[in-house]
């Protein structure tokens, strides 16, 4: 960890803010596919909605409970090796899906999806932070949005792959062939990158000094920290909730839609998510970060209120645009929460990458509802949590 930034050109440092970003990808197909599997093992293992949800658990789970070890790892082994284990983590787990198909067990299968999880921690650990701070921090935001960017290329093609082969297959609740060669071929990827990965040179950047003291501070007295955080979890919770519902909550909404067609919606979805992320860097050479986070948060609630309203086809077009306006929030809540905070960096970036551990907080809520109420409104609570989004950009992030 001695290697200083100074020591490298910005010409050098594009190959190792290609390769972290190149990683992006990874966690963002895994995500994808998530949702489409809830939806799957409904139909085929039988699973009712509020159980279904144990996947988004076992997934944000993973990052609850697993991000400050992969923070203390990073921090004692640095950026390389964090990016390494998580990879190797992050292929065994999909191995795991194999057996659990061939078991036909959905607790086997959600414990695949911890493991699974537990490696795109380690990854997101790493390569969140290592983007961060791979050139000045004024630029952080925006980096961190491209970033995140290849990310949502990720999300937007896992529901493609899963509606083509979970939906398009002719699976059963003793055969689950798609499952077992989707993710087996993941696996190997992973893998065949992870030896790409050991190979190129990556240089362990410093961590800025602390600016007027105010770095040495305990990062529970910094209150753009802290809120950033609360708000964090809670917009993870939201965006957690709503994927795991769309295809139930566009079915619902037009009953004649098949679950298929829901899939590649919810594709389309992540389409928008994907070109919100690439619009919104775009945005941010013009426009404060937390002007736009306050905006998209209060759109976000409005949408949330249609979709609540359970208005037809209208409904489905405002859970297909929420997904736009939720593009920038983690990015976003990220490098103004980790700002500003010097040598405590790589912790605060660990804590903070433990609060996608948030999406364990609505999914089942939400299914509960779902069942007694219907699946629209569940989608108050994912309002909720928008008008969090929206006070941290008005006020939040500007605490001290």
């Amino acid at each position: 960890m001695s290697s200083n930034q100074g020591h490298w050109t910005a010409a050098e440092l594009r190959v190792p803010l290609a390769v972290a970003i190149s990683t992006f990808f990874i966690w963002g197909l895994a995500y994808g596919l998530l949702d489409v599997l809830n939806k799957h093992f409904q139909e085929v293992l039988h699973v009712g909605k509020a159980e279904s949800t144990w996947l988004q658990i076992a997934y944000f789970g993973a990052y609850l409970t697993m991000s400050l070890p992969a923070g203390a790892l990073l921090h004692r082994r640095g950026y390389k090796f964090g990016l390494l284990s998580g990879l190797v983590i992050a292929a065994c787990g999909a191995f795991l899906f194999v057996p659990a198909a061939q078991a036909v067990s959905f607790p086997f299968f959600v414990g695949a999806m911890f493991v699974l999880a537990t490696g795109l921690c380690f990854l997101e650990t790493a390569a969140d932070t290592y983007v961060n701070v791979l050139g000045p921090q004024e630029g952080a935001p925006k980096r961190l949005n491209l970033a995140q960017s290849f990310n949502s290329v990720g999300v937007f093609i896992g529901p493609l792959i899963g509606g083509a082969v979970f939906f398009g297959a002719k699976d059963t609740g003793t055969e689950l062939h798609s499952v077992q060669i989707t993710y087996g071929i993941i696996g190997i990827a992973i893998l065949l990158y992870a030896v790409f990965v050991s190979r190129v040179r990556l240089p362990e950047i410093a961590e800025p000094e602390a600016g007027a003291g105010a770095g040495n501070a305990p990062l529970a007295q910094r209150k753009h920290f802290v809120y950033g955080v609360l708000t964090q979890a809670l917009y993870i919770g939201a965006q957690v909730g709503c994927g795991a519902f769309f295809i139930n909550a566009a079915t619902e909404a037009q009953p004649d839609l098949t679950s298929q067609s829901a899939a590649y919606l919810l594709s389309l979805a992540m389409f928008g998510y994907l070109v919100g992320r690439f619009a919104t860097t775009a945005l941010m050479t013009r426009f404060a970060p937390q002007k736009i986070l306050m905006t998209y948060g209060v759109i976000n609630t409005l949408l949330c209120l249609v979709i609540a309203g359970g208005a037809g086809r209208i409904a489905i077009v405002a859970l297909i645009a929420s997904f736009f306006f939720m593009s920038t929030m983690f990015a976003t809540i990220f490098a103004l929460g980790v700002r500003d905070l010097g040598g405590q960096t790589k912790r605060a970036s660990s804590i903070m990458v433990m609060a996608i551990g948030g999406g364990v907080l609505l999914p089942y809520p939400m299914g509960l509802i779902a069942e007694s109420q219907g699946t629209p409104v569940a989608f108050l609570l994912p309002a909720a949590c928008f008008l969090l989004v929206a006070w941290y950009g008005w006020r939040g992030a500007q605490a001290s």
